[in-house]
């Protein structure tokens, strides 16, 4: 009878959601090789970070309160501010690397070019280097805002703009790479990203005029609620969901009252519809009058820009802030079932494994309210019962029931939108998650047995 071989693992990439797979897994003694892309961990906090796929601009704080980002088993320190800057998340997540002894088994500066499964269920790993080396498993903790989503009339070829268009995955400071003092420039988006640097833009001293395009408006929060960092103060997850969301959606409105009383417009769906928009300074902004809503734009002619509706303004700069798409060039093309579909939908069982896709789980994978940092630390107790064999999935059918299950509660109070296809509730996620690892580990009792 042959022996089973012992597995060992690929993981892709060393952000947050890639060292804290790699720390479970060096616990279970499960041996694993992790590849990085970039000089250092960090991923997406990595300010300027050399594989280009930071989106961190130089003014960035995380809108995720300190007690509700920090990892685990591995507390943020002390003296931590409420919203950290850019500079001390990655500080945080270098710590978290050292302190746990996990830097030595990084390979940086190498990427993965492809991945391929093998007859066996096991996976063929191509590096940057040539090299190829074989795998059981493999865990995909490549990120997922690296790949900017630009709107269509951006690379309409029958329009044509005279000034810079970027995507704020470029955005570094209003200096940096365009020079927006004394510009014209219209911000596209009203996410957080699209609110913090229209904020920064505002300045009268900075952009000549700042306009903030957008198709729809959204809910714009405050970071604080009552002298504390708003979600500290989030319903329970025990709490029923609908009592909770209607809870939430009255003292949002009472405590930020109508968008257009900021002479913003007025969203088309209830608070918390939609991802939440964080800022401490876009209501002001927008209130003072250093900044300007505008409808949705058209097409593009010299300075010129059209937006639906008929008018038009002038301007020189276009930052958009768009959203990212799901991206994963190491899989072959031609394997559908390892992309997102052309909805930008990729639902997985428990946003971790694909039904009927052994030996293949993701980290991180998910848009998480309030936070995704530490989103990976708890998905890694399922990645390590699987390998190790402590926990057993359910069969395919039943994991694609479950997922859909799971898709639909945490989907139902959104808006249908490609930004909103991995949104989960962090909270819930976490109670359903551990739920799921007491089921798994009864199965691979029975399965024992």
């Amino acid at each position: 009878m042959t022996a089973t071989p012992a597995p060992t693992v690929c993981i892709i990439g060393a952000g947050c959601s890639g060292f804290t797979t790699a720390k479970r897994l060096a616990d279970r003694c499960i041996a694993y090789d992790q590849f990085e892309l970039s000089d250092d961990v960090g991923g997406n906090w990595y300010f300027d970070n050399p594989n280009g796929r930071s989106s961190a601009y130089a003014s960035l704080h995380i809108d995720t309160s300190t007690t509700r980002l920090e990892f685990e088993e591995f507390p943020a320190p002390e003296d931590f501010p409420h919203f950290p800057h850019h500079t001390l998340i990655h500080r945080y997540f270098r710590d978290y690397v050292d302190h746990f002894g996990l830097r030595e088994s990084i390979t940086f500066n190498t990427g993965v070019t492809r991945a391929v499964r093998r007859p066996d269920g096991g996976w063929e790993v191509t590096l940057t280097t040539g090299e190829t080396r074989s795998y059981t498993d493999l865990v995909v903790a490549n990120g997922h805002h690296w790949q900017p989503r630009m709107p269509r009339w951006a690379s309409d070829p029958s329009t044509s703009f005279d000034g810079t268009i970027l995507h704020s995955h470029a955005y570094r400071s209003p200096f940096e790479p365009v020079d927006m003092r004394g510009k014209r420039v219209i911000v596209v988006g009203l996410g957080n990203s699209a609110v913090d640097i229209a904020s920064e833009l505002a300045f009268p001293w900075m952009a000549e005029t700042l306009y903030v395009s957008a198709r729809r408006g959204v809910w714009v929060l405050p970071k604080y609620r009552n002298g504390q960092p708003a979600d500290k103060v989030m319903a329970p997850p025990d709490l029923p969901k609908e009592q909770a969301l209607a809870a939430s959606r009255t003292m949002i409105r009472e405590l930020v009252g109508s968008m257009s009383s900021y002479g913003l417009p007025e969203p088309d769906h209830e608070p918390l519809s939609a991802h939440p928009t964080v800022s401490a300074d876009f209501l002001t902004k927008a209130g003072s009058g250093d900044l300007h809503l505008l409808p949705e734009i058209a097409r593009l002619d010299g300075d010129t820009v059209h937006l639906v509706g008929g008018t038009s303004v002038q301007a020189d700069v276009i930052v958009c802030a768009t959203g990212y798409e799901i991206s994963f060039p190491f899989f072959d093309s031609d394997a559908a079932e390892l992309h997102p579909d052309a909805e930008h939908r990729f639902p997985l069982f428990k946003r971790i494994v694909k039904p009927g896709v052994d030996h293949l789980f993701f980290a991180g994978l998910a848009q998480s309210s309030p936070t995704i940092v530490n989103l990976a630390e708890q998905q890694s107790k399922l990645i390590a019962g699987v390998i190790d064999g402590s926990y057993a999935l359910p069969d395919p059918a039943e994991q694609e029931r479950i997922m859909l299950t799971d898709e639909a509660a945490h989907l139902e109070q959104y808006y249908t939108a490609p930004r909103h296809t991995i949104q989960i509730d962090f909270g819930r996620y976490c109670v359903d998650l551990e739920a799921e690892l007491a089921a798994g580990r009864e199965r691979a009792t029975q399965r024992i047995g």
